[in-house]
């Protein structure tokens, strides 16, 4: 990996919390006890990587929830109801996310090995500060100790899809060159986010939240179900624009002997 100087990696859905399941079922849950408001799992999954507060945001801004919303209150979501949704998120949000810290299979056994081959580890987190002060010492707990880690609400220019956080990990890192960075991501945002930075980029299509199931349900589907719900994660992390899309982290190394290879030739992200 001579010329891979630093992963910067996600952390639900990405290295832990297979299927990115905590933040999810949290939402639901946040608009129902802040304002009697029903969202669906799947609207919750929408906007999936950004920042907590701009995803509350983005749902209240999608067609069907704002629709709804006005039919039940008389009036648009506002300001003041992003920060109380988002109020109500926080604390059911770290009462759980320990609940959901164990490493995705095949993760841990990756990240030492490139570790000792003197890559660098960073992550950051659609999360804010207080929920990843949570998260980080339950996954430390398992093993999982990444050289760098940063919030969602840790950068004063915001968060993804945004370049800040990708960004702020190549200085807290000391890295020299961006173009030997690999962003990995199981979201949308969390893709552009490392496009906007200028690094190389590889979609989790299987284990987050493209998917959107915990190991145990995907095991359970039939292989007609896999196949088709395969297909639609890699087709929606390619439409973001992923050099890269494999199933799991535990897949990377062949991708990053390839991207080793193509800096080597001069080529950039």
């Amino acid at each position: 990996m001579k010329h891979i100087e630093a992963l910067i990696l996600d952390w639900a859905g990405t290295v832990v919390d297979y299927g990115s399941i905590a933040p999810t079922s949290i939402f639901v849950e946040a608009f129902k006890q802040a304002y009697q408001f029903d969202i669906s799992l799947a609207e919750a999954r929408g906007p999936m990587g950004m920042g907590k507060w701009d995803h509350i945001n983005t749902l209240l801004q999608m067609e069907s929830v704002r629709t709804r919303w006005i039919t039940q209150f008389g009036q648009a979501p506002s300001t003041a109801d992003v920060d109380h949704i988002y109020q109500t998120f926080m604390p059911l949000q770290k009462a759980k996310v320990a609940d959901r810290a164990a490493p995705i299979p095949g993760v841990l056994a990756v990240i030492k090995r490139l570790q000792q081959q003197g890559v660098k580890i960073g992550s950051c987190s659609g999360y804010p500060k207080p929920v990843m002060d949570v998260l980080v010492p339950a996954a430390a707990d398992y093993g999982y100790q990444p050289d760098c880690v940063v919030a969602s609400d840790e950068c004063v220019a915001g968060s993804r899809p945004g370049p800040w956080m990708a960004l702020e990990n190549v200085q807290r890192l000391g890295i020299n060159r961006v173009s030997g960075c690999v962003k990995v991501d199981d979201s949308a945002p969390g893709i552009s986010e490392g496009l906007n930075a200028g690094m190389w980029t590889v979609g989790l299509a299987l284990t987050g939240n493209a998917v959107g199931l915990s190991e145990e349900e995907w095991t359970a589907l039939s292989d007609e179900e896999q196949s088709a719900r395969s297909l639609n994660a890699y087709q929606q992390l390619g439409e973001a624009g992923a050099h890269y899309v494999i199933d799991s982290l535990a897949d990377i190394e062949m991708i990053l002997v390839d991207i080793s290879a193509r800096i080597a030739r001069g080529e950039r992200p």
